[in-house]
């Protein structure tokens, strides 16, 4: 990793207090730092080798805070103005954010968090009228809200910045051109839609894995040693998406926004029962330090996320080939493809325009064969306009030559059962594959149309698993208490954990759920996919209906199946206690477990329960931060 500018040494010209300082030595050493910038924003984001140019970087811009700092009032007589203090600020927050993308450590996403802040906080872009462009601006906003977003600083500085955005858009209409505003627009009606879906309910607990909610690693039941088993642990991971009209905001969609933060760890100190939506004061006034306690050692390390969205098909396998080639010898790598199927599959209905020339070539005698072999055409996940389909769509097959490595997919979409193809077809290593169903449930919570309103439904089970039954099963999300709530997730902490338990004792499990069960983010993945499963197959809407169940490559031992005494108790457990028993078909000699859910705390499984967890960090804790302004 790149040094930070707290950790870059105190030399270089100007650095100190010497009598041989001058402004001009200030001046010369912004235009470098500008061309170093440029050049790590060229930088393409693959590769686990540091690129000496973010090295260079943040050596330019250290020095350039520390001179600034030191030299304040000097420069300030020499022509610097605040906006390029706060433009210099900027810049060093996206140098910290672009090396989160690289190596996925969060505390370089928090060190972004400050340096945004602190721009903000201090309006040191608030006299730049002539000086920076409204485009610019916003564009400092729009960073700033995804950093935000990824966070989950939203109590008071999503709303903020979304407020300032739109505020910033309406003030600044008249110096923009007639396609440029329009564009902006969009951005701002993206935000409004993205920060709708991405609600206080859903994040009524961190995404993240989170000791104060989760399991420990060193406490999960493991498989017995007489079992075989390599140790692979997840490294790396592709999230591609693609949806005409899908809930985003700039390229990260709402379903991959919500992966990145499932497959990281949550910082320790970062997130607590009283949550970014709480009331609480945030002044900033006699805080706890952001930056304290950002990471704790013991934790492992992130997977490295590589985010595509709408890739040409081409520069998708360009991207799976180099990172197969850089997966370690003791990795896994895991991708999710969220994405429409091909026309006319089980679950999407064409446009109007589709469905009218459809009915028009019926009756056309010179497209009878083209129809033909579309009839007969193998389905594939859509990444694009259907106008260049050679280019745009992806074919379980093209997937089958990268199982020389270990994969674990993830497919979401209509035609996710045209992947299970791929298993007994593997070149190498056995494909774990957790497929979608290839219809949506049409329910209160959720439509058939859902992914382009709140979001996938597969996938929010297996981010928000709790949040997803809630949906389901059509509860009001705004009349859930939190204490309520709090233990509605320790009595589905306890079903997930009872089939784990079953899943590392039973004899028939498949080597490749083995290795999948000593990863603890796969091991999560894999154990919520088992609760959407059960809670799909007894439903009433979707009871035994195959078109609204998710499957699973290779296939799971019978003892977890939907049918199975544990899964229907494990389901009527956490439905009785939202009062949605009669909403499930439950066989008749199902009972209900013998836990209390007023008295039940997973301690002994998890460690930790809602006592003694951390305080969160407000979102304005940066007065006592490293980072000094």
């Amino acid at each position: 990793m790149a040094a930070s500018p707290q950790q870059q040494g105190q030399g270089g010209p100007g650095v100190g207090g010497g009598g041989g300082w001058t402004p001009e030595q200030f001046w010369s050493l912004l235009d470098k730092a500008d061309r170093r910038f440029a050049r790590v924003r060229d930088l393409p984001p693959l590769g686990r080798q540091e690129p000496d140019a973010f090295a260079k970087a943040f050596r330019a811009y250290t020095q350039l805070w520390r001179m600034q700092q030191e030299h304040r009032h000097r420069l300030l007589d020499a022509g610097l103005r605040r906006w390029q203090v706060g433009e210099i600020a900027a810049r060093i927050a996206h140098l910290y954010y672009a090396q989160y993308q690289r190596t996925a450590d969060t505390a370089l996403l928090s060190e972004a968090f400050v340096f945004y802040h602190a721009v903000l906080d201090r309006a040191y872009f608030q006299d730049a009228d002539h000086h920076l462009s409204p485009a610019k601006h916003l564009r400092f906003l729009a960073r700033f809200l995804l950093v935000a977003l990824l966070l989950a600083r939203r109590s008071h500085t999503v709303p903020r910045l979304a407020s300032d955005i739109r505020t910033l858009l309406d003030d600044s209409k008249k110096s923009f051109q007639d396609a440029e505003y329009k564009e902006w627009k969009h951005v701002v009606q993206e935000i409004a839609r993205f920060l709708r879906a991405d609600s206080p309910f859903m994040n009524m607990r961190p995404l993240r894995y989170s000791y104060a909610f989760d399991p420990p690693p060193d406490t999960l039941r493991t498989v017995p040693p007489t079992v075989k088993k390599r140790g692979l642990v997840l490294s790396d991971t592709i999230l591609c998406s693609y949806y005409p009209n899908e809930v985003k905001f700039t390229d990260l969609s709402i379903d991959v926004f919500r992966m990145v933060q499932c497959l990281e760890w949550e910082p320790c100190g970062s997130f607590a029962l009283n949550n970014g939506y709480s009331s609480h004061d945030e002044s900033g006034q006699n805080q706890p330090n952001l930056l304290k306690d950002l990471r704790d050692a013991a934790l492992p390390p992130n997977p490295l996320k590589t985010i595509l969205y709408r890739p040409s098909v081409t520069h998708f396998l360009t991207v799976l080939a180099t990172k197969c080639e850089e997966l370690p010898s003791n990795g896994i790598m895991l991708i999710y493809l969220s994405a429409t199927g091909e026309i006319g599959t089980s679950g999407f209905c064409p446009d109007t325009g589709e469905k009218v020339l459809s009915n028009f070539n019926k009756f056309d005698i010179s497209s009878t064969s083209h129809a033909s072999s579309k009839e007969n055409k193998e389905p594939c996940l859509w990444l694009g306009c259907r106008e260049t389909e050679g280019s745009n769509c992806i074919y379980p097959g093209d997937l089958i030559p990268f199982t020389r490595r270990p994969l674990f997919l993830v497919i979401d979409s209509s035609t996710s059962y045209a992947f299970k193809s791929i298993h007994g077809t593997e070149r190498g290593e056995t494909a774990a594959m957790l497929l979608s169903p290839s219809s949506r449930s049409s329910t209160v919570g959720f439509s058939g149309d859902s992914t382009r309103h709140s979001g996938s439904q597969f996938t929010m089970f297996l981010t928000a698993p709790l949040q997803a039954f809630c949906l389901l099963i059509g509860n009001n999300r705004t009349d859930i208490d939190r204490d309520a709530y709090n233990k509605a997730e320790e009595l589905l902490l306890l079903s997930l954990n009872e089939w784990a338990t079953t899943l590392v004792s039973s004899s028939s499990l498949h080597p490749v759920w083995v290795e999948v069960l000593g990863d603890p983010l796969l091991r999560r993945l894999l154990l919520r996919f088992i609760f959407c499963r059960a809670t799909h197959s007894l439903f009433k809407p979707t009871n035994h209906k195959e078109e609204f169940l998710p499957t699973c490559m290779p296939p799971l031992p019978e003892s977890v199946d939907a049918e199975s005494m544990l899964s229907q108790s494990c389901v009527m457990r956490v439905a009785s206690y939202f009062g949605a028993v009669s909403q499930f078909s439950f066989a008749e000699v199902t009972t209900w477990p013998d836990v209390d859910p007023e008295e039940t705390v997973v301690t002994s499984s998890s460690g930790s329960a809602n006592k003694g967890v951390p305080e969160t960090a407000r979102d304005s804790d940066i007065s006592n931060s490293s980072s000094s302004f």
